[in-house]
């Protein structure tokens, strides 16, 4: 008997009914920068369409995210350049830009879910994700202590979930111990478990002024070429008590995405990252592809296995899942 596998495509209802997965607007995070000053909205240029905010202008965009169903966002704050110091210390200053953001979202609306990430390189003067030593290596455990501290900050100030981004050994333990020990062992961590070392990032770089001002980051994020590593590094943070484990970048990583959710039973989330947001977003502009290329891509990484995408299209995609 001839098998007909269009019988299951003849029309939208029936298309709809048999799809093997679905993206919901449940699924999307969406990430906010947000800056010093007063009355800051202003585009990114490497990022059409994302925007640079002061504390004061949030109000506006939370309240549109929630109009269009999206329940959680990400914060990266963008401290002054004077503030900025070896030690990162405006990471985890009770009054620092990223614990008054919180602070400020949770007033306008206290039900939206507030992740905050956890790194240094936005906060020191080196640009680094940890302390250095003389020799411009990164020190890893006394980095631990400066990532923790960070993260208590973001959780006084009312963060729901933190997400360390820094890629140090054993800061998912570190954080989980302190948080524990300050009454917060209801608060998750969503780990950056794979991050690679990846040319994917240089829109974020100049979003969040965070680029190293001298070397690179390969001595503590990874290989692009390795694959195994991702299980090693995700095994670590399960067992040091992660709650969501992350691969990023997204688009180029989806094999990695697949291995990682066939090994481990935690939620998944992948970070599609600023340079696949810039390549999409040109090539919709400039006419080369449609907007349901962004659509098939974020879809793409749901495919590979991911439960939950941030993703700077959230809004747009918020909007097409509703058409």
């Amino acid at each position: 008997m001839l098998r007909r596998p269009r019988r299951l495509r003849a029309n939208k209802a029936i298309r709809n009914l048999v799809r093997e997965t679905k993206l919901n607007v449940e699924d999307l995070i969406y990430p906010l920068f947000i800056v010093e000053g007063e009355n800051v909205k202003k585009e990114i240029s490497s990022l059409p369409g994302v925007y640079h905010f002061s504390i004061d202008k949030l109000e506006e965009e939370i309240k549109e995210i929630r109009e269009l169903g999206i329940e959680h966002v990400i914060l990266f704050g963008i401290p002054h350049d004077h503030d900025k110091d070896e030690y990162g210390k405006e990471a985890y200053n009770d009054k620092g830009i990223v614990q008054r953001a919180i602070r400020k979202i949770k007033e306008i609306d206290s039900e939206m879910n507030v992740i905050t990430d956890v790194c240094m390189c936005e906060y020191t003067s080196h640009g680094h994700c940890g302390i250095l030593k003389e020799n411009g290596y990164v020190d890893n455990d006394k980095t631990l202590e400066y990532l923790a501290k960070t993260a208590l900050s973001h959780v006084k100030a009312g963060a729901d979930m933190v997400a360390p981004s820094d890629m140090m050994d054993g800061r998912i333990q570190a954080i989980r111990e302190v948080l524990d020990k300050d009454g917060f062992e209801h608060i998750g961590i969503m780990a950056y478990s794979v991050k690679y070392a990846s040319t994917f990032y240089g829109p974020f770089r100049e979003a969040a002024n965070s680029a190293p001002s001298f070397g690179d980051r390969k001595t503590y994020q990874m290989d692009p070429a390795n694959s195994n590593e991702a299980l090693i590094e995700s095994e670590l943070d399960v067992l040091e008590g992660a709650d969501i484990l992350m691969v990023k970048p997204a688009l180029s990583y989806l094999d990695v995405i697949r291995r990682v959710k066939d090994n481990f039973d935690l939620p998944l989330a992948a970070y599609s990252v600023s340079g696949e947001y810039a390549m999409l977003k040109s090539a919709v502009q400039n006419g080369i592809l449609s907007e349901g290329a962004i659509y098939e891509s974020i879809m793409s990484i749901k495919r590979a296995g991911a439960d939950i995408i941030i993703t700077y299209f959230a809004k747009d995609l918020a909007k097409m899942l509703k058409k």
